[in-house]
């Protein structure tokens, strides 16, 4: 009962946190911009069917949505999530490490506003270029690939598609996230601050706040909203993550970045609309013909994706070369 009762107060209060994508404030936030969106547009419908089409809302592949939201809401109460984020704890031995190796030549370094600043725009940064790299290794790796195409192979997107993920590519990201940011954290605060501080962090989330206030919901959805092509060489807009869930052939492997277009930009992978696309979503083949949906169900998108990624890494049948030496089949 306990754990029951953790779960739905659990679950009402996360849609009143700030640290909740999908929280009711960022999703009033996306109402207004989306009704900017429609004023532009001209008023193409009334505003109620034009914001929420019944065609997308009942579709099936958003029910699925929702199921794996609140299975992997499941594993967080069961605190399967929870053990794989450990940012602070890296930070710290970091920190501590660092401190204790300079400690004759150590000065606790004064604590002022650029040096928050700076700290803070850094941490932001480094969290950033980790999730991109996250994310394209889950696209070129085919044993990670099955997991993420639990998220690609939505057929619509809602902002409640942003939760369409897989428990195993949270693992991945979340892992490789407190590794690395937490190196970086502690780094930055030996090198700015000389202490973990709690304006810096909250520094830290005053960025993700005003990027969620700012329409990130928009990303998954069927509103396009572009930055235009100068400030989407820095900032990755809603448009450009549609069209990285798009199965044409021109946008596989494009856009992987979370707030920074700069990522894409710098290692080959920006795609910038040149004007508003017609996109399908999905998966597809290297051919860019749309997939029959691979997780019409719940089930199927828990399980069948280690089905497919045992296919991948499963060792092949073996026989033995001139030397008996076990060799693979190709």
């Amino acid at each position: 009962m306990d754990l029951i009762e953790s779960y739905f107060s659990g679950f009402v209060s996360l849609f009143f946190s700030l640290n909740f994508r999908v929280s009711i404030y960022y999703l009033c936030a996306s109402v207004v911009i989306a009704f900017l969106v429609w004023l532009y547009q001209g008023r193409p419908a009334t505003f109620l069917s034009w914001l929420l089409p019944r065609k997308i809302y009942t579709h099936r592949s958003n029910l699925t949505d929702i199921k794996l939201f609140l299975a992997n809401r499941v594993l967080a109460v069961l605190g399967l999530f929870s053990i794989f984020i450990f940012t602070p704890t890296i930070a710290f031995y970091t920190l501590a490490i660092l401190t204790g190796v300079f400690r004759e030549d150590f000065v606790m370094q004064p604590i002022d506003g650029t040096r928050m600043v700076i700290a803070t725009i850094i941490i932001v940064m480094v969290s950033d270029f980790c999730k991109y790299w996250s994310h394209r290794w889950q696209h070129t790796f085919k044993s990670l690939w099955p997991f993420h195409a639990v998220h690609h192979s939505a057929d619509v997107l809602t902002p409640v598609t942003v939760l369409r993920v897989h428990p195993v590519e949270n693992f991945i990201r979340d892992v490789i996230v407190s590794l690395v940011v937490g190196v970086a954290q502690g780094v930055v605060l030996f090198a700015l601050i000389g202490k973990l501080s709690l304006l810096t962090i909250g520094g830290a989330n005053a960025i993700y706040f005003v990027f969620h206030a700012a329409g990130s919901n928009l990303r998954h959805s069927h509103i396009w909203l572009s930055y235009g092509r100068v400030l989407e060489h820095i900032f990755i807009s809603p448009a450009q993550h549609q069209v990285h869930h798009s199965v044409a052939i021109k946008h596989h492997d494009k856009n992987f970045g979370s707030i920074f277009a700069l990522w894409d930009w710098m290692f080959g992978t920006l795609y910038i609309p040149p004007h508003k696309e017609d996109l399908v979503f999905g998966v597809s083949d290297a051919n860019g013909q749309p997939i029959e949906q691979p997780h019409p169900t719940l089930r199927a998108a828990m399980f069948k994706p280690f089905a497919d990624s045992w296919a991948v890494l499963r060792p092949s049948r073996l026989k033995a070369d001139p030397q008996n030496t076990p060799v693979r089949d190709p």
